[in-house]
């Protein structure tokens, strides 16, 4: 399929058209269909290991089995994003005190021996499982299979322009950036992945994608 045209800002920095995005209805239209019918498969395929993670997170420290929490969609739509939880109960009332342990540059967070993981859940984030449940958000049309991953609230509060431009396609359960670098780059470095993957993007590149993350998966690639 057809690329995005490619132009660039004063400051070299590519920027995409939105009007050139939403144009592209037959790839739009053929990608979401495919979603939800794989992710329909994959939820009663995966069933069984639903019920087993579901057990030894039960089983830990008795608490909630999935995590819910709100993040920012396809033009900046605010939507309920599922997660096997993989953290203590209170873990969104202590990010504060570990703000300064962040160890990624830019509107992120992430810090490889967050004290909040559970046992449980250092194992299913280590084999990126705790994000299966992401199937059922793309059943509701909130979330493609593939794309950037959606931000939080408070992290496209400090988003650039540049960095908006994430915001143009509809957040996936996986990307480009999943599949390459992942943690061992920092926040400027994943936007220019995800532009990238919007610059390029149809059904080819996102099933090369799909592809990929199931050999992630199998092999981890610095997941945490």
């Amino acid at each position: 399929m057809k690329s995005i045209n490619e132009a660039h800002n004063e400051a070299g920095e590519q920027v995409l058209n939105q009007e050139e995005i939403d144009s592209r209805i037959i790839y739009r239209t053929v990608k979401k269909m495919l979603d939800k019918f794989f992710s329909a498969i994959a939820l009663i395929v995966l069933s069984p290991l639903f019920l087993i993670v579901s057990l030894l997170i039960k089983h830990e420290d008795h608490g909630p089995v999935f995590y819910v929490q709100q993040r920012i969609g396809r033009n900046g739509k605010i939507f309920n994003m599922y997660k096997f939880r993989s953290m203590v109960i209170n873990a969104d009332q202590n990010i504060d005190k570990l703000e300064k342990q962040n160890e990624v540059d830019g509107a992120m967070f992430k810090m490889r021996d967050d004290p909040r993981v559970t046992h449980v859940g250092r194992v299913i984030r280590k084999y990126s499982i705790d994000e299966l449940p992401q199937l059922l958000n793309v059943l509701q049309g909130n979330m493609a299979l593939v794309g950037p991953r959606p931000p939080l609230e408070r992290e496209v509060k400090e988003y650039t322009k540049y960095d908006m431009q994430r915001l143009m396609v509809t957040p996936g359960c996986t990307g480009l950036w999943q599949v390459t670098e992942r943690n061992s780059v920092g926040f400027h470095e994943m936007v220019n992945l995800d532009i990238s993957y919007i610059q390029q993007s149809g059904l080819l590149f996102d099933f090369s994608i799909l592809f990929k993350t199931i050999w992630v998966m199998i092999k981890p690639n610095d997941a945490y």
